[in-house]
């Protein structure tokens, strides 16, 4: 039997099994929080083309901070980078979902159950205290390429932090956020961390012809976006 499931309509994330008082995530009280049910009739996942591979995900309306997921296709498969927080059957189903990181679960634990697509994170974030009621099928520990799409632990923002690559792509969540005319490390979480693993994403980076980058709440032209890094990086 399903277990029972609430949608924090100011962050979008989802409680499997359990209503507690208080979101664990953003902490917005319980009077914020509607079903899974009330979410589907409510809000629905836009699909929005990036390119001829990979296309975005997103709540519309938006729901809570809103962060968009992508679905990358390759060697005939589907995969999913991070989920949508709204659950959405009229999708087009998903081999697999993999995250950069557990901020963005969504409504995973439902459609790993409509799609039988098995859910993959890294180790180190699966452990964290707001995961436990969630399904993962792969906890994953090393970098890795399938498929053409490209996986590198990051670590920093989160300590199991991954971004992906995928053709001229670049696929790296909230990481950054874009400000203006200019770039900031992601507020949340530690920050002597996150500005010092971003050395590895400065390292990744070297020499590679790319096109797009795909953010949590953007898709961004990869000269700009590499523009803005470079002078956070100098700087941080």
């Amino acid at each position: 039997m399903q277990k029972e499931q609430y949608v924090c309509t100011i962050c979008g994330f989802n409680m499997v099994g359990y209503y507690p008082d208080f979101c664990p995530f953003c902490g917005a009280p319980k009077e914020k929080f509607i079903t899974s049910m009330e979410c589907s009739a409510k809000y629905k996942v836009k699909v929005t083309p990036v390119n001829e591979k990979i296309t975005r995900l997103n709540s519309v309306p938006p729901l809570g901070f809103e962060h968009a997921a992508y679905r990358i296709e390759t060697g005939g498969k589907a995969f999913w980078i991070d989920c949508p927080s709204c659950f959405d059957t009229s999708l087009k189903p998903a081999d697999a979902i993999m995250f950069t990181h557990h901020h963005f679960l969504g409504a995973s634990n439902q459609y790993r159950d409509l799609f039988h697509a098995p859910v993959r994170i890294h180790k180190l974030d699966s452990a964290h205290n707001i995961c436990l009621a969630f399904t993962f099928d792969v906890t994953f520990t090393e970098n890795f390429t399938e498929l053409g799409i490209e996986a590198f632990h990051i670590g920093g923002h989160t300590p199991g932090f991954t971004l992906y690559l995928f053709e001229d792509v670049l696929l790296i969540c909230d990481y950054v956020f874009l400000r203006g005319n200019g770039m900031q490390f992601n507020p949340f979480g530690p920050q002597k961390e996150t500005r010092e693993c971003a050395t590895k994403i400065d390292r990744i980076l070297q020499g590679r012809e790319l096109n797009k980058v795909c953010g949590w709440n953007y898709v961004s032209d990869y000269k700009d976006w590499k523009e803005r890094f470079d002078h956070l990086f100098r700087r941080g």
